[in-house]
C-alpha cells in the first residue's frame, strides 16, 4: 500500500481562557508577597502603569467596619464584578483559537455539563509559569515544616487536634525545636492545656526522632526512647549534661552509679544522637507572615472584618502619558504597542481590585461559620469545607481553593492560613447537622473502651451500628481508619488480649 500526503478539514469545538483571565486567576492565588513582585515586574514592563502613593483608607470599597453578623455576613460585601471575573463565559474564549491552542493545557478547560467550566483542572497554587525556573523546582528541598505538616495529615488527626498541631507545627524552629509555651498557646485556643500535651505527645512520635522537644535534654530522650535505650542510668547523664560538657568523669560515675565501661559506653551512645534532628532538612527563609484579612470584634459580639490595607498594592494608569505617546505613535507597530500597554494595565488594575472583593467575601464566610472557634476556643471548630463556603458565595469550589492558599487570617487567638478553618466532616445519618471527625473518633474510643466493663469485644461492623444509632453515619472502614489512627487493636486480637487477660 502506497503512502500518500493527504489534506482534511476537521471541525471541532473547544474552551480555551483568555489570557486575562488566566492572569486573574493567577493573581488570586499569589500570597502577598509574590502579588508584590508580580506587580513590581508590571510595572517595569508597562510604562503606563505607576504606584498609588495615596492613603489606602479609601481603597476597599467593601465597608470594612461594617458588622459581620451571620445573616449579612455575604450580602455585606456581595460584588457582582468580582464573581463575574472568576467564572469565565463565552466573552473569555478565543473566537479564533486553533484546535492545537485549544488542546494544548496551556488555557483549555474541560467542560461540565451543563455548559459549566470545570475550574479543578485550572490549575493550582502551586502551578509554575512557563518563564518560571522549572530546575529550581525539581531541585528545591523539603522544608521540615513541610515535612512535618505532611504526617499530620497522615496521622488521623481530625478537628481540634489537628487544629493544635498545626499551630504546634507552626512553633517548631528550624532545628526541631518547640518554641511555644503549651500553657499560652492552649489559651490562646481556648483549649485545655492536657489536651494540647496530648497532641504534642503524638506529635514527638514524628520523624525525625527528636523533634517537638522543648530543651536539648528531652530532644535527646526522646531518641534514646526510640532505641529504647532510656534507663534510670541515662536519665541521670542527661540530668547532668553540664558534667558532660566539662568531662568530669568522676562526677559522673557518682551520679549515674555506673562503672568506667559503663560511663564510656553511655557517653559514646550520647554523641551518636542529633541534638539538632531538623538540621537535616531546608531552611526556609521566608520573612514573617504578614495577615492579609484582620478579624476584630466589634459591639454585640459580632466580628468585624476588614482587608489589610498594607498588603494590596495600589495602581494607577497614567492617561496623560499615554495621550502623548499615543499622539506620537508614527506606524502601526508602535499603535499596537501602546493599545496593548492601555488594554493591559486597565485589566491588572481591575483584577487587583476583584481580587481584593474576592479574598474579603471568602473570609467573612469563613469568619461566619467559624464564629463559635473565635468566640469559645479551638473545641468549636466546626466542620466545613470548600463546597460549602463556595455556595454561600455563590462561587466555584477552586476559587474557594485559590482564595485560601497562602492567605493569612490575623484573629484575636492567633494568625492564622485560611485552610486552617476547613476541618473534616462526618454526615449525620438523621439528616442533622454533621459530626466533627475528631468527635467521632471520641465516640469510637468510647465504647472500645467500655468493653472492659461490659466483657463484649465489638466488631468495626458492631460500631458502624452503635454509631448509626447515635446519628453518625459512617462506612465500616472509616471506623477501621479511625481505630488504626488511635492505635487500637482489631477486635480480633482485642479478644485475644482479654482471653490472655484472664
Amino acid at each position: 500500500m502506497a503512502l500518500a500526503a493527504r489534506l482534511d478539514i476537521r471541525q471541532g469545538q473547544g474552551l480555551v481562557l483568555t489570557p486575562q483571565l488566566q492572569q486573574a486567576i493567577k493573581l488570586l492565588q499569589l500570597s502577598n508577597l509574590e502579588l508584590e513582585a508580580f506587580v513590581e515586574a508590571e510595572i517595569e514592563r508597562n510604562p503606563l502603569l505607576q504606584k498609588d502613593d495615596r492613603d489606602a483608607e479609601a481603597e476597599v470599597e467593601a465597608a470594612p467596619d461594617a458588622p459581620l453578623s451571620h445573616d449579612m455576613a455575604t450580602d455585606r460585601i456581595s460584588d457582582n464584578d468580582a464573581t463575574e471575573a472568576m467564572d469565565a463565559d463565552h466573552r473569555d474564549l478565543y473566537a479564533d483559537a486553533s484546535p492545537g491552542e485549544r488542546s494544548s493545557g496551556e488555557g483549555g478547560e474541560a467542560m461540565q455539563a451543563g455548559g459549566q467550566i470545570d475550574w479543578s483542572k485550572a490549575g493550582s497554587g502551586g502551578s509554575f509559569d512557563a518563564d518560571g525556573d522549572f530546575e529550581s523546582l525539581l531541585t528545591k528541598e523539603k522544608t521540615l515544616n513541610e515535612h512535618l505538616e505532611e504526617q499530620m495529615h497522615l496521622a488521623g488527626l481530625d478537628g481540634p487536634d489537628r487544629a493544635i498541631a498545626a499551630v504546634l507545627i507552626d512553633s517548631v524552629d528550624e532545628g526541631g525545636y518547640l518554641r511555644a509555651d503549651l500553657t499560652d498557646l492552649a489559651e490562646r485556643l481556648g483549649c485545655d492545656l492536657p489536651r494540647v500535651e496530648a497532641v504534642l505527645t503524638r506529635l514527638q512520635g514524628f520523624e525525625p526522632t527528636g523533634v517537638f522537644a522543648r530543651d536539648v535534654r528531652e530532644c535527646l530522650m526522646l531518641q534514646l526512647k526510640e532505641k529504647n535505650r532510656f534507663d534510670p542510668a541515662m536519665a541521670a547523664l542527661l540530668d547532668r549534661l553540664d558534667l558532660v560538657a566539662r568531662r568530669d568523669m568522676a562526677a559522673l560515675r557518682e551520679v549515674c552509679r555506673v562503672d568506667d565501661e559503663d560511663l564510656r559506653e553511655m557517653i559514646a551512645e550520647l554523641k551518636a544522637l542529633t541534638p539538632r534532628p531538623g538540621a537535616a532538612f531546608g531552611s526556609d527563609t521566608s520573612p514573617s507572615v504578614v495577615p492579609d484579612v484582620f478579624v476584630r470584634e466589634g459591639p454585640g459580639g459580632i466580628w468585624l472584618v476588614e482587608l489589610n490595607g498594607d498588603t494590596l498594592p495600589r495602581l494607577l494608569v497614567d492617561q496623560r502619558y499615554h495621550a502623548q505617546i499615543a499622539g506620537k505613535a508614527r506606524n502601526e507597530a508602535d499603535k499596537t504597542f501602546v493599545s496593548e500597554c492601555l488594554s493591559s494595565a486597565n485589566w491588572l488594575v481591575r483584577s487587583l481590585d476583584q481580587r481584593a472583593k474576592t479574598i474579603l467575601k471568602v473570609s467573612s464566610e469563613i469568619v461566619r461559620q467559624q464564629d463559635g472557634f473565635l468566640a469559645y476556643g479551638v473545641e468549636h471548630l466546626r466542620p466545613l469545607n470548600l463546597k460549602t463556603v463556595a455556595d454561600a458565595i455563590g462561587m466555584h469550589e477552586s476559587t474557594v481553593s485559590r482564595v485560601t492558599s497562602n492567605k493569612y487570617l490575623s484573629t484575636p487567638r492567633g494568625v492564622f492560613e485560611l485552610k486552617f478553618f476547613f476541618t473534616a466532616a462526618i454526615q449525620s445519618s438523621d439528616g442533622g447537622e454533621a459530626h466533627s471527625a475528631e468527635s467521632v473518633r471520641h465516640k469510637i474510643k468510647h465504647l472500645i473502651d467500655g468493653e472492659q466493663i461490659t466483657r463484649k469485644v465489638l466488631s468495626d461492623d458492631r460500631l458502624v451500628e452503635l454509631l448509626s444509632g447515635t446519628g453518625v453515619d459512617i462506612a465500616r472502614r472509616t471506623v477501621a481508619k479511625y481505630r488504626e489512627a488511635l492505635r487500637i487493636p482489631s477486635s480480633v486480637d482485642r479478644r485475644r488480649l482479654m482471653r490472655d487477660a484472664h
